[in-house]
């Protein structure tokens, strides 16, 4: 018989134990790393333990922290005024305005400094008609003005000559060195109220409107000044050797009825009762009232467009005295003129009777 030998294969074995080995490392459980967790996460994790009152009491700790370290950089010298810019002045003062803005920041800082406190208080001033004020940090401050405009002279109740814009605002009194204006405006209301501030614009425009059409047709150099208190009673005073002469010109044709009572003005002049002329009524539109200086007015009528010729003189009416005594002299002397009319008639009536009488008797 023959022997059966067994050959043990070793690589099956080796085979074997190595995925045995294999196995073994593969089911090794991973080494935990120490130092692996983030910053963060340990602080999220520290953050979780704290009850809800102690994380209250942080947050409102870390808040006040940041106020007062924001304070602390606002009232810093770092932060104080050193520069402060003006631009857009001609008639208000710089250093005025500087002053101002010196005063608002001394405390404060230009990083906590007011500015609409700043701008409100810099557009009170006369002639500042709005203002813009802007930070230049570190340490500086820029104010652009826009200043208002003067467009009329204006004679206040005091008799001061000040100039005003197309608003009606009061400016600076006028200066010796200021062009005079053809003619002042008198009438503006000294109230401090909304009413007011709306009617004097409504007069200074009316007032400008004026000024534009008499400059136009050659008439303002004769003017000294325009009461507009009633816009709907206008009156002009004349300039010159006219200048106690008043023209009341009404509520409308300012223009026209300026130049026809100048014309009649310029008639009168060369008659004696010129030189009496105080006043020309112009505001029934149709017909020139003259009063006198005596008290005695006359009416001065128009003609008609058919019937005017050049250099026809216009018939005039007197009228009754103004004045009370002479309304009592004028009805005396009215009476006494009667009393003689029937004094004159009945006396040859009187006279013939007498006469009849003295006939009957002798025959």
């Amino acid at each position: 018989m023959k022997e059966q030998v067994v050959v043990h294969k070793v690589g099956n074995r080796s085979g074997i134990a190595g995925q045995r080995r294999s196995s073994a490392v593969a089911q090794r459980p991973k080494r935990r790393e120490v130092g692996g967790e983030g910053i963060g996460a340990r602080l999220r994790s520290l953050f979780n333990y704290f009850p809800s009152v102690l994380k209250v009491v942080l947050a409102v700790g870390i808040g006040l922290v940041i106020f007062a370290s924001y304070r602390a950089a606002a009232s810093a010298t770092f932060f104080q005024a050193r520069s402060v810019e003006v631009q857009g002045t001609s008639r208000v003062s710089k250093d005025e305005i500087q002053a101002l803005v010196r005063q608002q920041v001394e405390k404060s800082g230009v990083w906590n400094s007011d500015l609409a406190s700043m701008t409100a208080r810099i557009e009170g001033l006369p002639w500042v008609r709005t203002a813009v004020v802007s930070r230049v940090l570190p340490d500086g401050i820029r104010v652009r003005i826009s200043e208002r405009v003067p467009r009329v002279v204006v004679r206040t109740g005091a008799g001061r000559f000040r100039w005003a814009d197309e608003e009606a605002v009061l400016l600076g009194e006028m200066l010796p060195t200021d062009q005079i204006p053809t003619f002042f405006l008198r009438g503006l209301s000294e109230e401090d109220s909304e009413t007011a501030r709306l009617e004097n614009r409504e007069r200074v425009q009316k007032f400008l409107e004026l000024q534009k059409d008499w400059d136009a047709a050659g008439l303002s150099e004769r003017v000294s000044e325009v009461n507009l208190f009633d816009l709907r009673d206008i009156r002009a005073q004349l300039a010159g050797d006219s200048s106690q002469i008043e023209v009341r010109l009404g509520s409308q044709d300012q223009g026209k009825r300026l130049k026809e009572a100048l014309n009649v003005l310029d008639e009168q002049r060369q008659t004696p009762r010129g030189a009496l002329i105080s006043y020309i009524d112009m505001s029934p539109g149709k017909r020139a009232i003259v009063g006198l200086a005596s008290g005695v007015h006359s009416t001065k009528e128009e003609p008609s467009a058919a019937s005017e010729e050049p250099g026809r003189e216009k018939k005039t009416t007197p009228a009754p005295v103004l004045s009370a005594a002479g309304n009592r002299d004028a009805r005396t002397v009215d009476a006494k003129s009667k009393k003689d009319t029937r004094d004159k008639r009945s006396g040859p009536d009187k006279k013939s009777d007498k006469t009849k009488d003295a006939a009957r008797r002798r025959t």
